[in-house]
């Protein structure tokens, strides 16, 4: 069983990676109460992991080519150590923020030399079987990850959801050392630096914009100043793609209308899907007085249905165009949302979301393997591995911009439905503070039924929204059947040695 330690070296950390994208969220109440954080606060949480992950994906990939990619893994295993002892340890929000930041510097080093590992490590049917344990290990992580934190936020505390990574990541960087081989890009070029600075800049004042917008207003001139930001600094990055000699993105890609629909539905399919998920934990917990476990398992239906269908789905959709099945998956997770806005009313529970969050679960398990495999076959194979490295990235930015989005969204919706009540309001129950007014303020219970309605309403309508759209680009740009594969996974022949040839 010897060989089969790669395998398992890699999958701990993608398991701690991904798991570490949703495990956060049925915490943040505990968290909000402990370090006495705002609304904004809480996205940031959750954000700027996701920010730090799609910004240096590519970046590190480069890196790894060119220093070695068990070297780049192994440092990513060790910053994601210690930027989760620190985020454990944190005693206010400003640090935990900080170190969520490393946390996803860390976690992007990981993901980004994943797949050129396994690689690497196996040949033929060793290869297949490899990447599809690794395939069913992210798709277990997504659905482990409103469970484990609520098991531990419940019973040790929102501070174990980051210790336990501890164990982890030492047991990984063991099995790394004693069991996988150094490989690198013999022909390895320099980092695009400028345009790794660029991009990051350019994605954190469009989120922070955002952030903002909800909080001041879409007119305030901290909002407007961070939008022109974001536009100069995604323009001076296209710019550097565009002359410089080493672009971590080949823009050309994007002349084909498949790639920049997959690009596009990886982008919606999060936003869409993911994004509203937190909002959803804070009113189950502090509205609904449901423990960190219970808001987990609320949560499951959507996990377990993606899990499900994607396993199948390679099977069953096998020959069928990636225009519907991406386009269609798509459109499912838009209904999903549209669903849970339609049932959801003042004084319902957990029941209400559970028909829209199966439904959008079967979206997702419908699209996103054939999201990769349509990446994949939209370029030459030189870049194949330069497709997926974007499809990761717009996948995290889509999150980002997503929670920041419909944060303000949720915001907005709460302040409608409080009807007359006294500033600030809308704010204490964005914080988890709905628990503490329920308590303290008599007749309470209706108005923040009705603004937690309200909310979260407004919210599944704009993910709805994004989800349809999202759906109808696909179905527009993918015009022939023929130009894209099907829905089966990724063989793994065509991504994994890719890696090496992802500049121009």
């Amino acid at each position: 069983m010897r060989k089969w330690l790669p395998l398992t070296a890699v999958c701990i950390g993608a398991f701690m990676l991904l798991v570490d994208v949703t495990i956060v969220t049925v915490a943040l109440p505990d968290m909000a109460a402990a370090l006495h954080t705002g609304f904004s606060g809480l996205q940031w949480v959750m954000d700027v992991y996701a920010l730090a992950l799609a910004a240096l994906l590519l970046g590190s990939g480069s890196l790894a080519d060119r220093i070695g990619r068990r070297r780049v893994y192994l440092g990513g295993l060790v910053l994601f150590a210690g930027a989760s002892l620190v985020c454990g340890l944190a005693d206010g929000p400003g640090a935990l923020i900080a170190f969520r930041a490393v946390q996803g510097i860390g976690g992007a080093a990981m993901a980004a030399t994943s797949m050129a590992l396994l690689s690497s490590s196996y040949q033929g049917r060793d290869r297949g079987v490899a990447f599809g344990v690794w395939g069913a290990v992210n798709g277990a992580a997504a659905a482990a990850g409103p469970i484990v934190g609520g098991l531990l936020t419940e019973h040790f505390g929102w501070r174990w959801i980051f210790f336990i990574n501890l164990p982890l990541c030492a047991l990984a960087v063991f099995v790394t050392l004693r069991a996988v081989a150094e490989s690198r890009d013999p022909g390895a070029q320099g980092l695009d630096l400028p345009g790794m600075l660029t991009f990051t800049v350019g994605a954190g004042s469009l989120t922070y914009a955002l952030i903002r917008a909800g909080e001041d207003g879409w007119t305030s001139q901290a909002t407007l100043g961070l939008f022109a930001l974001a536009a100069v600094a995604f323009a001076a990055f296209v710019l550097v793609e565009l002359r410089g000699s080493r672009p971590m993105l080949d823009l050309s890609l994007f002349r084909s209308p498949v790639f920049a629909a997959v690009m596009t539905a990886g982008l919606l399919t999060s936003g869409a899907a993911f994004s509203y998920l937190m909002y959803v934990s804070l009113w189950l917990q502090s509205a609904e007085g449901m423990t960190p476990v219970g808001a987990g398992l609320a949560l499951v239906p959507m996990s377990l249905a993606a899990f499900v269908v994607a396993a199948v789905a390679g099977r069953l959709l096998h020959g069928v165009s990636a225009r519907l099945t991406i386009g269609g998956g798509l459109l499912l997770i838009g209904g999903g949302a549209l669903l849970q806005a339609w049932m959801l009313d003042a004084g319902d529970s957990w029941p209400a979301l559970v028909p829209g969050l199966a439904l959008t679960g079967v979206g997702v398990g419908v699209s996103m393997p054939a999201l990769a495999a349509t990446a994949m076959g939209a370029v030459p194979p030189t870049r194949a591995g330069m497709a997926g490295g974007v499809l990761n990235t717009s996948r995290q930015l889509g999150t980002a911009l997503g929670i920041a989005v419909l944060g303000g969204v949720f915001h907005a919706g709460l302040a409608d439905g409080l009807d007359g009540q006294p500033a600030g309001t809308a704010d204490a129950l964005a914080s988890g503070g709905a628990g503490r007014l329920l308590g303290s303020v008599p007749g309470a219970r209706e108005w923040v039924d009705a603004a937690f309605a309200s909310g979260l309403r407004d919210a599944f309508l704009v993910s709805g929204a994004l989800g349809l759209a999202g759906g109808l680009v696909v179905l527009l740009l993918i015009r022939r059947p023929s130009a894209a594969p099907s829905g089966a996974p990724v063989p793994p022949q065509a991504t994994a040695p890719a890696r090496p040839q992802q500049r121009a």
